[in-house]
């Protein structure tokens, strides 16, 4: 179960997330007041799609694994948040509820702020709000690549757009392959666990990547680009 404690203003900024070093000490303890961290272990749910959505998120520490539950046991991986990021920011702009789920790929810290703090934050500090602006553009560009890929590439090309995400320099350090099974892979390129075996068996007879247990190096991003370019 989640664990949860309410920050207090006037806490030592040394310990504040970077993103919150651009706002001055008044705004920060205003902040402050208004927000409360809470801790999910591994595996546990941040919040479901379709709940009502109170609060902005952001990540202290952790990986979160964001989908879609597109069927009964259906899932569409989006992509992964991590140290930095925030969550529900869309909330902030008339959305009630979650648009998607949100689930913890190991221990993390998380910030529920106030929305109406958030908002006027937002609106007072142009850096600030830059700054945030830029990380859910980021957001959007995957989003849209994925959309691409799942609309007219072939499985291996699915495959190799997901891995290359995976394995993207954003997550450099994150060891994300040890949080993630293949079901999980394959939720993310949206085709078969089955397929996802076969497809990671090829590409390392091919001499594209290296499988170790569950973790995947990508030995050759070029030609793994040039089957996610082509399908």
């Amino acid at each position: 179960m989640a664990d949860q404690s309410h920050e207090q203003g006037g806490s030592n900024r040394k310990m504040e997330p970077d993103c919150f070093h651009l706002i001055s000490r008044e705004d920060l303890e205003s902040l402050s007041e208004n927000r409360t961290q809470i801790i999910y272990l591994k595996g546990e749910t941040v919040f479901k799609q379709g709940a009502f959505a109170p609060h902005v998120l952001f990540i202290q520490s952790g990986l979160i694994r964001v989908y879609l539950q597109t069927g009964r046991n259906k899932v569409q991986n989006l992509w992964i948040s991590k140290s930095g990021d925030f969550l529900a920011f869309s909330s902030l702009f008339g959305e009630r509820t979650y648009s998607y789920s949100a689930v913890a790929m190991k221990d993390a810290e998380l910030l529920m702020i106030d929305k109406e703090s958030m908002r006027n934050l937002l609106q007072t500090n142009s850096e600030f709000g830059f700054r945030i602006t830029s990380k859910n553009y980021n957001s959007e560009k995957h989003l849209m690549e994925l959309v691409a890929s799942l609309s007219y590439k072939q499985m291996r090309g699915k495959l190799a757009t997901a891995l290359l995400y995976l394995t993207s320099e954003i997550f450099r350090g994150e060891e994300v392959f040890s949080y993630l099974t293949r079901q999980d892979i394959a939720d993310f390129a949206s085709i078969s666990v089955e397929s996802v075996i076969k497809f990671l068996k090829e590409f390392e007879k091919e001499g594209i990547l290296a499988l170790d247990n569950k973790n995947i190096t990508v030995t050759d991003p070029k030609r793994l680009s040039e089957i996610s370019a082509t399908g």
